[in-house]
């Protein structure tokens, strides 16, 4: 997948690094703008019991 991309982008490899460190960073961006507070209440991190008295303190 990243040679086929790789491939079809334009310019020499300076130009070509410099698209692609542009591209992951809109992939990051996206990904904590839309993609990870959309999944955050789907998942149980947030689901935490604790039992009064089920410890040793002292």
């Amino acid at each position: 997948m990243y040679g086929w991309i790789w491939r079809h982008l334009p310019g020499n490899a300076w130009v070509r690094a410099a698209i692609s460190l542009v591209l992951a960073l809109t992939v990051v961006f996206v990904l904590f703008q839309y993609v990870f507070p959309w999944a955050e209440p789907l998942l149980p991190f947030n689901d935490v019991t604790v039992d009064e008295g089920s410890g040793t303190a002292r």
